[in-house]
């Protein structure tokens, strides 16, 4: 990294914990409340940009933005920001989920305690100077039934601290696997009616999406137990408010705890004079611990990408968490120098790439893995930037069918494998890879051949007749030649048929010196790959 790249900070944000990990290795400029119009002329001297949800990351900046690689959101919520014209420039964009996770589940919980023991209404009544235990009787959460809408990180937590009040915790995630759910011990529903219906407590934790904006509304209520409790530290606008006010001056909803409103900052709202309300404005993330994660977070996402590394928390890239990164990272690495082979081998445009997972890998989420694959197998041919965000894409562009499978048995006494295979016009090219016990990268098979190579940045692969002394006169030549020979690993299907060579080399090899290998007695083909 140089401080040739440019990060902008662009609003008000925990500026000296981002400096702290930013300026070590690119500049920094602090431009705070720039007009429209001069943000639009600045963007396209920067390479990263971090913001909060007042600057509008769309399709116009973007299109501005021509040395861009990545946006940090400082928080949660991407509201302001153009995911799919970002991942068509081949912006990632990350925020920060985890920083203010635990801020927003203690407030969930202190909201629910607050709106089962009246806490408020007593604590206010109190100060007025007045003195009446009996007005402010409320309910255990002992033993109750609390319903999660949304079993992400937060829902995770709460379920976890919840279940440690004796609370049956059961939740909705239509997007979260069935694992999770055993992990949390948390009962799934399978519809967010079952939840409504059978809930104490509701507490959402789902992101703000067209799908999700009001998904709890006039029907959605009427079908709650009467005497319900309802909390949002979520986001403004998925719980109807008017609706909410309706089902509290029914009676059907007794106590709701609010942090998040429809419009913000929010004056005279009529939940606002209700005594079964708990409002506080938007203070989920607002402890002293989650602003500086916050910070941290943000400056290392932002760091990651720009040394293209993977963002564990980008939006345009399938989510991982530090333990699934860790344990699929050696085969990020490998799957994408194992990519660049294909097209320094052939110019076959390609139809069809299929990746078949074996074994223990099959276990894990191997869909980033595919992509760097991808990202691999695009880069020696795209003038246009190829990474972890758009690979996808610009393979969908240029016609390139991707198809994923998994199989949890053992291949051919592998206990995993990744097994791929290139279809094109006129080439069917096969290749595979695992780790091995120390957990790098290897290259097992090529072209039906069996071998067992750590890919190197320099390479060579040739084809010759399995006759005696084609090793020795090419070991020679590159001798000859400077060539120095790092390790050398030889496959064949029968003897005396065609062989395959893989010679792994400190530098790059010329031209002209492949050439000269071609020219030995039953040498078929030499050809040299850079990974």
């Amino acid at each position: 990294m140089n401080k040739e790249k440019k990060v902008l900070i662009a609003e008000r944000v925990n500026i000296e914990a981002i400096k702290k990990i930013l300026e070590t290795e690119v500049e920094v400029d602090v431009k705070l409340d720039l007009e429209r119009e001069e943000l639009l002329k600045e963007i396209e001297n920067y390479d990263g940009l971090i913001v909060r949800s007042s600057t509008k990351v769309n399709k116009e900046l973007l299109e501005n933005a021509k040395k861009l690689k990545v946006v940090g959101r400082a928080g949660n919520g991407i509201d302001n920001i153009d995911i799919e014209a970002a991942t068509r420039h081949g912006v990632v964009v990350a925020n920060t989920p985890d920083s203010n996770s635990i801020s927003a589940c203690e407030l969930t919980i202190g909201l629910l305690l607050a709106s089962s023991r009246n806490i408020t209404k007593a604590n206010s009544y109190l100060k007025s100077g007045k003195w009446d235990r009996k007005r402010f009787i409320g309910t255990e959460m002992y033993n109750k039934t609390l319903g999660i809408v949304g079993l992400g990180r937060i829902g995770g937590l709460v379920a976890t601290r919840m279940k440690a009040f004796d609370m049956n915790v059961i939740a909705y995630d239509p997007y979260i696997l069935d694992e999770r759910f055993e992990r949390y011990g948390v009962t799934k529903k399978e519809t967010l009616d079952e939840l409504l219906e059978e809930s104490d407590f509701i507490t959402v934790h789902t992101p703000k999406t067209p799908e999700t904006i009001a998904m709890i509304s006039y029907e959605e209520i009427k079908k709650m137990k009467d005497g319900v409790r309802v909390v949002n530290v979520a986001r403004g606008g998925i719980i109807d408010e008017r609706a909410l006010l309706e089902g509290i001056k029914s009676g059907k909803i007794v106590g709701s705890g609010i942090d998040v409103h429809e419009q913000e900052p929010s004056y005279n709202n009529p939940l606002f004079d209700l005594e079964e309300t708990v409002v506080t404005p938007h203070l989920g993330a607002s402890t002293n611990e989650a602003q500086e994660n916050v910070g941290v977070s943000i400056a290392k996402q932002v760091l990651c990408a720009l040394e293209g590394e993977v963002v564990p928390n980008a939006i345009n890239l399938p989510t991982l968490n530090r333990d699934e990164l860790k344990a699929i990272k050696p085969y990020l690495e490998l799957m994408e120098k194992l990519g660049k082979i294909y097209y320094q081998l052939y110019s076959s445009p390609i139809d069809m790439v299929d990746i078949n997972y074996h074994g223990s890998i099959s276990n894990q989420d191997v869909e980033m893995i595919t992509v760097a694959f991808i990202k691999g197998l695009l880069e020696p041919v795209i003038k246009e930037r190829v990474n972890y965000v758009n690979a996808r894409l610009i393979a969908k562009k240029r016609g390139i069918v991707v198809n994923e499978s998994k199989y949890s048995e053992n291949y051919n006494g592998y206990t995993d494998l990744v097994k791929v295979k290139i279809r094109s016009k006129d080439y069917v090219f096969t290749l595979s890879g695992n780790l091995s016990t120390k957990k790098e990268g290897r290259l097992v098979e090529i072209l039906g051949y069996e071998v067992d190579v750590m890919p190197s940045e320099h390479m060579i692969i040739i084809q010759n007749k399995d006759i005696p002394g084609v090793i020795g006169h090419i070991g020679t030549l590159l001798g000859n030649e400077n060539v120095n020979i790092a390790s050398m690993q030889v496959g064949r299907r029968n003897i005396g048929e065609e062989a395959l060579m893989l010679l792994n080399v400190d530098n790059n090899v010329s031209n002209e010196t492949l050439k000269k290998v071609k020219t030995i007695d039953n040498v078929l083909s030499s050809k040299k790959v850079r990974l």
